[in-house]
Order: C-alpha cells, then structure tokens, then sequence
C-alpha cells in the first residue's frame, strides 16, 4: 500500500496529564511504521474537546487515557463509539492488565497498559490506522 507523500494521518491523544500526551506522541513519532504515512497530533484534555474534534471529522485514530480525570477514557471510548458517526477506532492505555475487561466493555479497539510501551503502542496504533487506511480506501 503506498501512499501520496502529502498525506497524514491524525491522531487524537486525549489525557488530562500532558506528560500522558507526550509520552504517547513521543512513542508514535512522526510516523510508527514505515508503510504509513506521517501523523500530525490532536492533543485533547477535556471530553468536550474530544467530542469536538471528533464531531469536525478527520480523525483517524484515537488514543485515550483510561485514567484520565475526571472523564476517563474508557467511559469516553464507549461514548463515542455510540455518539459518533463512522468513529476512528480507539486504542485505550489502561492502567494495570487486569482492567483489559473494562477496555473490551468500553468497545475500545485495542487497549495497552501504562506505563506506556513505546513499541506495544507504535504496533497497536499501526495495526488499527492499517486498518482504517483500508476503510477508507474501500469507500472512495
């Protein structure tokens, strides 16, 4: 799959702890694997930002901080895959293994455990962008 070099992906990163969001962001880098194009950020602290930007469109993935405060991500994740039309998939950082139950209720996409795993998330959020990439070319 080869992809126009103009072309990027977005990445909503929702945490009310911006060393979260960057640890996330610096884990994906400009781009978490070679066949995908560049990412550019969306950086989010509250839910209603989250359901802003998601309402506007153009989100491609979504990586939200299940112990985010006071809304966390995994309630949020359940949330807009009900209110949000066509909504990009959604990859959950949960804070111990054990709560992988509380990622499949909130019908997240895919869930890691924090502390954040650079390599764990770069191939989660490839795998799930992948993905989305090919929805997207399917329905043109």
């Amino acid at each position: 799959m080869t992809h126009s070099s103009d072309e990027t992906l977005t990445v909503l990163v929702y945490s009310d702890d911006r060393n979260t969001r960057a640890q996330v962001t610096a884990a994906l880098g400009s781009r978490p694997a070679a066949d995908l194009p560049e990412l550019t950020y969306l950086e989010c602290a509250t839910t209603p930002a989250v359901l802003r930007a998601l309402e506007k469109g153009g989100v491609d993935l979504c990586v939200l901080d299940g112990e985010a405060v006071p809304a966390g991500g995994l309630g949020l994740a359940r949330q807009v895959k009900d209110e949000i039309y066509g909504c990009p998939p959604v990859l959950v950082l949960i804070g111990r293994p054990q709560d992988s139950w509380l990622a499949a209720w909130s019908r997240a996409d895919a869930a890691i455990s924090q502390p954040v795993d650079p390599v764990a998330l770069a191939e989660a959020a490839a795998t799930l962008l992948r993905a989305r990439l090919g929805a997207r070319s399917l329905s043109r």
